[in-house]
């Protein structure tokens, strides 16, 4: 398995009943993945397209074995699907759902375990190419291969995939962390886990406007605990100060979070820093280390 999700990933979807969740249901299958079931309050029971319906999460993973769950519930109830998932011992939530309020994902982030891996929420998913897709992505754009991606743009990462694809450059795991103010696995956590990654020769970050997230990922390359060739991007170089550009965390205030600080960050930690996603795959493949083509 890669760095979060694999073959052996068992899936629940919280929400399966809805529309979305259940379209995302038969994606994900359609991919490859391990979907077991999903969970809607007062329809277990059930079956929703040949996927068994449980009431709780922690019946639907004691009678499947579930270690994950993709969610796909209201922003006014996703928090608390988050924390049953949490309670149930599910190892990693993937939360897609948009719009949850801030103080709610404060709450959730300060009682879930650290033995809980959190992706999200307002986050595309994760997807480990030719092996399991968890979340929203499109599985045809990815390819095998020994680059890891991260980032915080849904779109954004689709493009550059995309052109690496065509590039011959193939993917080892893709994690979209989402684009909220809180969300539960930030630049710093995915790093870590790549370099350890045996699978992963080299890595994209695709950053935004907002926030601190990839300042800190430059200190984390600055202080030498990640080794392996990063090549980065920072999405909204033009959007002016104050104004919201799409997600809730990508909002320049108080003259922080600027693509300006975001570049010049990796620059200083001699990361190559993309202008546009179309020269990825070249700074990928003089990154310093070739990684494996497809």
């Amino acid at each position: 398995m890669s760095i979060y999700l694999g073959k052996n990933s068992k899936v629940i979807v919280q929400g399966i009943t809805g529309r979305e969740g259940l379209y995302h249901a038969n994606r994900m299958r359609t991919y490859g993945t391990n979907v077991v079931g999903g969970v809607t309050p007062g329809k277990g029971g059930q079956k929703a397209d040949e996927f068994a319906v449980f009431d709780t999460v922690h019946g639907a993973r004691a009678s499947t074995g579930a270690n994950t769950s993709v969610i796909f519930v209201p922003p006014p109830f996703a928090a608390d699907a988050i924390l049953e998932s949490a309670d149930a011992g599910i190892e990693l939530i993937i939360c897609i759902t948009e719009g949850i309020p801030v103080h709610d994902m404060l709450k959730v982030m300060s009682v879930v375990p650290k033995s809980t891996r959190v992706i999200g929420p307002n986050c595309p998913g994760i997807i480990t190419p030719g092996e399991a897709l968890a979340g929203i992505m499109p599985g045809h754009v990815f390819s095998q291969g020994r680059v890891g991606l991260i980032s915080r743009s849904g779109t954004l990462t689709y493009e550059i995939v995309d052109q690496l694809t065509r590039a011959g450059i193939g993917q080892s795991t893709c994690v979209g962390i989402g684009g909220d103010p809180i969300i539960g696995t930030v630049f710093v956590d995915c790093l870590h886990a790549f370099e350890r990654d045996e699978k992963t020769d080299a890595v994209v970050l695709v950053g935004e406007i907002g926030g601190t997230d990839e300042e800190d990922a430059a200190a984390l390359i600055r202080d030498k605990h990640v080794t392996k060739p990063v090549v980065a991007f920072i999405g909204g170089r033009s959007a002016p100060e104050g104004k919201r550009m799409g997600h809730a965390g990508a909002i320049v205030s108080g003259g922080g979070g600027t693509a300006k600080a975001k570049i010049a960050a990796f620059q200083a930690v001699n990361v190559p820093v993309a202008d546009s996603p179309a020269d990825i795959p070249e700074l990928v493949s003089r990154s310093g280390r070739q990684p494996a083509r497809v």
